[in-house]
């Protein structure tokens, strides 16, 4: 602990007389807070409970773990997919927990280095086994495909099965919700939530394709002009997974990667 407190002061003494055009870093230690703009429908990586407005996840685990090492209290902020890039920008808070890196996002914010990567796979019911038994399968006609607004999937969904109908929902509702509730035949989703999703639905199943897509590294969203705060990050996060961290909360979370 007393290495990895010494390599992120180092940090901050090497990267602190850069220039910079913006501040968030000293903000965070001056405030005692970091703010971390959250989903919360996102498991394992970050659930929401509204009973109490509580958070757990492995993004939670990551991002209480940096505001210790910072020093400072953690808040984490509510947030949705279609507006989570633009709550760094606004300055809403001062990161986002786990977003897949995409050329798009990455116009408007910075990225931490990545730490994870996930792939997609498509689910069903499993009533459906012998219909769904590959990708080619449900890229057809007469087959609705579900995504939520804002998220990666809802790009991919158009990418993967152009000739599919497509049914986007807007958060709070999930994708996969529609398949349940039997208006949409299939979602896609990462191979981590996929495995969540099966265990606590029975009647869901990963269609056996013969290998996941589009498999992509994840990161910190950051407000892109502030590099001093990136550099941080990045430091933080490296020093981490020197130390075993990052995988000993993969086990954690049971992480497939």
């Amino acid at each position: 602990m007393k290495l990895i407190k010494a390599g992120l002061m180092a940090a901050i003494l090497a990267v602190g007389s850069a220039p910079a055009q913006a501040d968030t870093l000293k903000d965070i230690l001056s405030e005692g807070k970091l703010k971390v703009g959250t989903t919360g429908d996102w498991n394992p990586m970050t659930m929401k409970d509204p009973a109490t407005n509580s958070y757990t996840g492995y993004d939670i685990d990551v991002m209480t773990e940096l505001a210790k090492d910072l020093g400072v209290e953690v808040e984490f902020v509510p947030t949705d997919w279609k507006t989570l890039v633009n709550g760094v920008v606004a300055g809403k808070y001062h990161m986002t927990g786990s977003a897949s890196i995409s050329p798009a996002r990455a116009k408007a914010a910075g990225y931490s280095d990545s730490y994870f990567s996930l792939a997609t796979v498509p689910l069903t019911l499993k009533k459906n086994a012998e219909k769904f038994k590959d990708w080619d399968d449900i890229n057809k006609g007469d087959v609705t495909v579900a995504a939520t607004l804002g998220t990666t999937q809802e790009k991919q969904v158009k990418l993967f099965f152009p000739n599919a109908k497509h049914q986007i929902v807007d958060a709070p509702a999930r994708d996969f919700q529609e398949v349940l509730a039997g208006r949409a035949d299939a979602h896609i989703t990462s191979n981590v939530e996929a495995y969540k999703l099966v265990a606590k639905y029975p009647e869901m199943m990963i269609v056996p394709v013969s290998a996941p897509k589009a498999r992509t590294p994840i990161a910190m969203l950051l407000p892109q002009d502030d590099q001093v705060w990136i550099n941080y990050v990045n430091t933080w996060i490296k020093l981490k997974q020197e130390g075993g961290f990052f995988d000993e909360l993969g086990q954690k979370w049971q992480l497939s990667n």
